[in-house]
């Protein structure tokens, strides 16, 4: 009882400020042909091409695509007014335009390595003197090889510099230098030129004390990968990703001129990067970028039990900003616009001279984003602004919508003598419980709420939460949805400690069945037509005067 009574405790203390659970739907399903994604698109073509016909940006290209995992949803392709008439490319900007998208390399780098991680090859805990045994020997620095694992290294956690060769060599073709090497003669990097580099260096930080953004940790890497598998590095990523996921215009090598966007001086379009490829060496266009979102949308958390793709690894700077393996992941509270809810924007971006780029994930509603621009990047924050806040806007109101559609109502007994019923709402809190009677008690104005964490001032309401589990998973069926307790959001000053909040969907249980544990059983229709309450061992059928209708302060309008 004693421990009973301290989980209790704990579990009130810990909840009695967690505002907004961060998954409040299922992932939205989209159809291209939607009103509402069509009046969004419409709305960022024009706001896209207004912005692009500013003087400042006559010489600039670029192109945009918003994918599902499913499918490609939309794409803007912008060709620049005033051309390089020094180059034949591409004539007109399409989807498989090709850009250098720089440091979005780095994650097929860190893909190829979790495959061999999977495949026994390597391992992402050994350290990287493992696979390259220069790294054993006599060291001129005093970086500590032996405890830099993969992992650190794929993390930006290594402690190690960013570079191999300072900015203001001729080899990484400083702004004001009027020519390429390779027009003067000189070879791309080779690993000789990073291995005296490397064995001659000192840390930034020691490992896994402090995140600090390194380029050469992603050459090591393709390094092992070339260790591990025997190939080149360019031959690999081909093997293993470009080909198996159809990407047929993205390559290591220099395509032809006519292939691709080849901005002003200075550009980077074909310098060849040498041992600096996998960090920044892939040409690809956003047609084949949103079918490698679209395999990551459906992977990242079944790639390998090692790793999460998609969670951070450590802190950056501020409160919003993390590292993950590679990427470079974002939290926002200020994108929707009734909820404080936050979301969060898995990237990596890259950029060379002459190119910008970026790739996105929006794993809770089921979104990628690829953003390639070639010349004037003053535009690259606009568009990026414009479209990701537009987009998640539009989803979250279709996954409103499709909560709306598919499990509100009134669910009730068909028992006469149990007076047990749930009330389900869905608005910007997401699917929302305003009344639940168990046997004819107000279960959500009782004092059993301070079981599930109820806050002791009493100004919470209840919502569920989509755990994503089936109770059927082989067949799809039986949704596992959890009822929590949220705390209502306070108007004025707020305590400094009220944002803290340890995650905790768990509850007490009842004969060893979680008492918050929910299930929705299909109907009719896309509707739902049961809800199991697991504990209490009653299903509930929706009733006939099951429709709802939302309050003016709930309802949700698309600002355009």
């Amino acid at each position: 009882m004693l421990l009973l009574a301290l989980h209790l405790m704990w579990a009130a203390l810990t909840s009695a400020t967690c505002y907004e659970p961060s998954v409040a739907h299922p992932l939205p399903e989209y159809d291209a042909d939607d009103v509402l994604l069509k009046r969004v698109f419409a709305f960022i073509d024009t706001a896209l091409t207004t912005t692009a016909a500013a003087p400042e940006y006559a010489s600039t290209s670029f192109s945009v695509e918003v994918t599902s995992s499913k499918e490609s949803l939309w794409s803007y392709h912008h060709t620049a007014r005033v051309r390089n008439a020094s180059r034949h490319d591409i004539p007109e900007v399409n989807g498989d335009a090709l850009y250098r998208i720089a440091s979005v390399t780095k994650s097929f780098t860190v893909l190829g390595v979790l495959y061999q991680h999977v495949a026994g090859n390597l391992s992402l805990d050994d350290s990287i003197d493992t696979y390259i045994e220069e790294l054993k020997g006599e060291q001129e620095g005093t970086i500590p090889w032996k405890d830099i694992t993969l992992r650190t290294l794929a993390s930006q956690l290594s402690g190690i510099p960013s570079d191999f060769i300072a900015q203001s060599d001729l080899i990484n073709r400083p702004f004001d230098f009027p020519y390429t090497p390779e027009e003067l003669g000189f070879p791309p990097a080779s690993r000789d030129d990073l291995m005296k580099s490397v064995k001659s260096r000192a840390p930034v930080f020691a490992p896994n004390q402090k995140s600090t953004y390194s380029n050469l940790a992603f050459e090591l890497l393709g390094l092992a990968i070339e260790n591990a598998t025997n190939q080149t590095y360019e031959s690999y990523i081909n093997d293993a990703i470009f080909k198996p996921l159809n990407m047929t215009k993205s390559s290591l090598s220099k395509p032809p001129d006519s292939a691709g966007i080849i901005p002003f001086e200075p550009h980077y379009w074909g310098v060849d990067v040498g041992i600096q490829s996998p960090t920044g060496g892939i040409y690809s266009s956003t047609t084949d970028l949103s079918k490698y979102l679209r395999y990551i949308l459906t992977h990242y958390n079944g790639i390998t039990s090692a790793a999460n793709w998609a969670h951070p690894a450590s802190p950056s700077r501020g409160l919003n900003s993390f590292y993950g393996m590679p990427w470079e992941i974002y939290q926002t509270d200020r994108i929707l616009q009734k909820s404080r809810r936050t979301v969060r924007f898995i990237t990596k971006a890259g950029g060379l001279p002459g190119y910008s780029s970026i790739i996105m994930t929006v794993p809770e509603y089921d979104l990628g984003i690829t953003i390639l621009l070639a010349a004037n990047n003053d535009i690259f924050g606009k568009i990026q602004e414009l479209v990701t806040v537009e987009v998640v806007r539009a989803a979250e109101q279709i996954a409103i919508q499709q909560l709306q559609k598919r499990y509100t109502g009134t669910f009730a007994s068909a028992e006469p003598d149990l007076n047990s019923s749930v009330t389900l709402v869905a608005d910007h809190r997401g699917l929302v419980v305003i009344e639940f009677i168990s046997n004819s008690t107000d279960f959500t104005n009782s004092d059993l709420m301070k079981y599930i964490g109820a806050p002791r001032d009493g100004r919470y309401y209840v919502q569920l939460v989509p755990t994503l589990l089936h109770r059927d998973e082989k067949a799809k069926l039986g949704e596992l949805w959890r009822f929590v307790v949220t705390a209502e959001r306070k108007n004025g000053d707020q305590d400094i400690w009220d944002d803290f909040c340890i995650t905790n969907i768990e509850s007490p249980t009842y004969a060893n069945v979680p008492i918050n544990e929910v299930a929705f059983w299909n109907g009719k229709g896309k509707a739902f037509d049961t809800l199991e309450l697991s504990a209490f061992r009653t299903n509930l059928s929706r009733t006939d005067d099951s429709k709802t209708e939302l309050k003016p302060e709930y309802q949700i309008v698309m600002e355009l």
